[in-house]
């Protein structure tokens, strides 16, 4: 039955459904004022959330300052980050919300990832290559069927670039490698990355190991 509550002109309509609507709204408007938060965990590692992902630097080597993004080509993911040495170091990404493949809304993991990495060189030596490495399990390389890559199905994919490095080229087989050439980041410069990872069996957590690479002496 639809009830009548006063307001200021009369009576007004109240209806249970646009009630329902309003209450989900205000989920879902809550949700996403959660984006580019980070917390800590139990054992006092930090985790940044945005999007339906959570991001960290729990293995060590480089430090998260920041997240934002939802994983759209429009709002892609964006992780800001400060690497203290040349040696490799590895990213840990965990969904934080229910798993849809290629949904759309940017509300749940879809298997479609648009990131850009912006990485700050605090290592103290210039960088003339860069090397990013997709794993679904920690130290093993991803391979053609686990459906992780960086957009394996096409052959030249309009969504890498980077502000610093001109050319790029990816290894598939046996890992799933992307390495940018053609370029440096001094030490106390920043560069950014931009590539689409997708996932055609999407898991709850995977890894992006990050390797930059000094001139061979």
């Amino acid at each position: 039955m639809r009830q009548f509550v006063p307001c200021k002109t009369g009576l007004k309509r109240f209806s249970p459904t646009s009630h329902m609507l309003a209450v989900v709204s205000l989920l879902i408007a809550t949700c996403l004022a959660g984006e580019g938060r980070s917390q800590e965990t139990a054992d006092g590692q930090k985790l940044w959330t945005s999007g339906a992902y959570s991001f960290s630097d729990e293995l060590g080597g480089f430090r998260i300052t920041s997240v934002s993004g939802i994983g759209t080509r429009e709002d892609p993911l964006v992780i800001r980050e400060e690497l203290e040495s040349s040696s490799p170091v590895t990213l840990t990404i965990r969904t934080t919300r229910p798993i849809r493949p290629f949904d759309t809304s940017g509300l749940y993991a879809n298997g479609i990832m648009f990131m850009r990495i912006e990485a700050l060189n605090n290592s103290g030596q210039a960088w003339i290559e860069f090397e990013f490495e997709l794993q679904e399990i920690e130290g093993k390389p991803s391979d053609f069927g686990d459906g992780l890559s960086f957009d394996q199905r096409r052959g030249d994919s309009a969504n890498i670039s980077s502000s610093s490095f001109s050319k790029y080229v990816r290894d598939f087989e046996p890992y799933d490698r992307l390495r940018y050439t053609e370029g440096k980041i001094d030490p106390g410069e920043a560069a950014d990355f931009n590539f689409l990872i997708t996932d055609y069996t999407p898991r709850w957590r995977f890894y992006i190991v990050q390797d930059p690479r000094i001139p061979s002496s």
